[in-house]
Formats: C-alpha cells, structure tokens, sequence
C-alpha cells in the first residue's frame, strides 16, 4: 500500500492476483477495501471455474 499523490489517495495492488487493486483516502481505509477486493476477486475465480494462485492461498495479515 503506497499513497498515490496523483490520484490523493493510499492505492493498493495485489501482486499475486492480477488485476486486483484497491484504494482508500486512508491507510486503513485502503486496507479495508483491499481485503473486500480481494475476497471478491477470488468469488469471480471460483465462479468461472478458474484456480486460486498459489501464492494467494498463503494467509496474510495486513
């Protein structure tokens, strides 16, 4: 999670799951919308039949 002066906001990136990106006013905001970000985009893996990258199966606290 890094703060985006472009955009005026913290922006957060999920190597591990391509596409998934997330952002918040703040820190702790960006965190919280990255975690929903990422449930959901492992929802849509699922949904299509596709697996989860292995390195996604690790469990992280941020």
């Amino acid at each position: 999670i890094e703060y985006d002066e472009e955009i005026g906001e913290y922006a957060a990136l999920v190597p591990s799951l391509p596409g998934c990106t997330s952002q918040g006013k703040t820190r702790e905001e960006a965190v919280a919308n990255v975690r929903e970000a990422i449930r959901g985009h492992i929802e849509a893996l699922h949904e299509l039949g596709r697996d989860i990258p292995v390195e996604a199966r690790v469990k992280v606290a941020i």
